[in-house]
Order: structure tokens, then sequence, then C-alpha cells
């Protein structure tokens, strides 16, 4: 059975908010709807804690309800003003700590051991 684009669209939307809620606000870019493939290649922007303000390249495939991650470019601060004066795709409050993050995990701190 073939998708609509807004069928692969919703099923998309919440895959995403399963992996990425913790990153909201995050706005969409760019999308691409490939109907033989079931499947919408797309750019998502947001801040993450670790890196700063990304660009990054996803495909989502409908028929198997998977995500891959196509890559990714850090963002300057001009791109990123002019991201945000657009409505976020997902709202949310602006992550200030994931807890998984490099920085934030225990042996980090602690420097490494001899």
């Amino acid at each position: 059975m073939a998708y609509t684009h807004e069928q692969v669209s919703q099923m998309r939307d919440t895959k995403l908010k399963q992996a990425l809620q913790a990153f909201a606000p995050i706005w969409l870019v760019y999308e691409e709807f490939r109907p033989r493939e079931d499947a919408l290649i797309f750019n998502l922007v947001y801040n993450d804690p670790s890196y700063g303000w990304m660009n990054r390249r996803y495909k989502y495939d409908a028929f198997n309800d998977v995500l891959y991650h196509m890559g990714w470019r850090l963002l300057s601060e001009a791109e990123t003003l002019e991201i945000q004066e657009n409505e976020p795709h997902f709202s949310g409050e602006v992550a200030t700590h994931v807890p998984n993050a490099p920085r934030y995990r225990a042996g980090v701190s602690a420097g490494r051991p001899k």
C-alpha cells in the first residue's frame, strides 16, 4: 500500500517526538516526499547542548518505520537567528541539560583515571 505525504508526515512526527523531544524547540527547514520509497528526506534545526546549533539531515522510511540520520553541519549565528524568526515544528522548553551528554557524565568531570 502506498502512503500519502500526509500519512508519512504524521508517522515521521510520531517517531521524531520519541527520539528528539528533549531537543525541542525544533525547526523543520526542508522536506522532500519520495512516494516511490514511502519516505521523507528532511532537515531539522535545533540546539544540541553538546555541539551548538545544528542542521541535521534525516530520512524517514514509512514502510519500515525507521528514522535514518544522514549527516549534519553546525550553523552560524546569522543562520540560527534567521531560522528562529519562524515558528518551530516542535515547540518545547529550551534544552539546557541532556543527561547523557559527554560533559555531564560522572567520569568526565572527575578527570581521567591514572
